[in-house]
C-alpha cells in the first residue's frame, strides 16, 4: 500500500456526474445527410431565381437549406452557388436586402449562415489553385512572373466581394453573429 501514488488518480472517473464522464455527441443534433446530386439540383434552383432577377430569393433560398450534413463535394457546390449570388448583388443593394432578411423571421440565422459562407469562402479565396501555381514561369532572372491573364474574375476580386458583404453584416447583425458563427458545430 504505500507504494502506491494517492494523487494520480482521477477522482472525476469515479464521479457519475462529473463533466469527464459527459458525452460531447449529446451537444450536436445528428444532420440529415445530403447527396451532391440534392445539392446540385437545388443549386440550379436557385441560380434560375438568380437569372430571373429574384436575388434576394436566391440569397435566401441558398441560406436556409445549408448542406451541413453534405460531404465535401456537396459544401463545395453550394459554397460555389453562394459566391456566385453575392458576386452577381450591387453594393448599392447590399445593406437593403441584408436589413430586409435580417427583419424577416428566421433573419438572424439566415445571416449567421451567410457569414459561415462568408468565412468559408475566403479561407478558399487565400489558397493557391492549382491553376495560378501552374501558370508560374520563371525567368531568366531567377524571379518568377505569375501571369493572370485570362482566368476571368481573379482571387482578388472575390476577396473584395466577400470583404464588402462582411462589412455589411456586421454592420447589420453585429458582432454577435462571428460568436455565434465561430461557437457552431455545423459547417457548411
Amino acid at each position: 500500500m504505500a507504494n502506491f501514488n494517492w494523487r494520480t488518480i482521477n477522482i472525476d472517473l469515479l464521479d457519475p456526474e462529473s463533466p469527464a464522464n459527459f458525452s460531447i455527441t449529446s451537444l450536436a443534433s445528428a444532420l440529415a445527410s445530403v447527396s451532391a446530386s440534392e445539392v446540385q439540383s437545388l443549386s440550379s434552383q436557385i441560380k434560375q431565381l438568380l437569372r430571373g432577377g429574384d436575388s434576394e430569393g436566391a440569397l435566401r433560398g441558398a441560406l436556409e437549406n445549408p448542406p451541413y450534413g453534405g460531404d465535401a463535394a456537396a459544401k463545395e457546390v453550394h459554397l460555389a452557388t453562394v459566391v456566385e449570388i453575392l458576386q452577381s448583388i450591387k453594393q448599392s443593394e447590399m445593406s437593403p436586402m441584408l436589413s430586409r432578411i435580417y427583419g424577416s423571421d428566421g433573419g438572424v440565422e439566415v445571416l449567421d449562415v451567410l457569414m459561415k459562407y462568408l468565412y468559408k469562402g475566403m479561407s478558399h479565396a487565400s489558397q493557391p489553385s492549382s491553376a495560378s501555381t501552374r501558370s508560374m514561369s520563371p525567368q531568366s532572372t531567377g524571379f518568377s512572373q505569375i501571369h493572370s491573364r485570362g482566368g476571368g474574375e481573379g482571387g482578388g476580386q472575390a476577396m473584395s466581394v466577400l470583404l464588402s458583404w462582411h462589412e455589411k453584416l456586421v454592420e447589420i447583425a453585429g458582432p454577435g453573429s462571428i460568436v455565434r458563427v465561430m461557437s457552431d458545430r455545423r459547417t457548411v
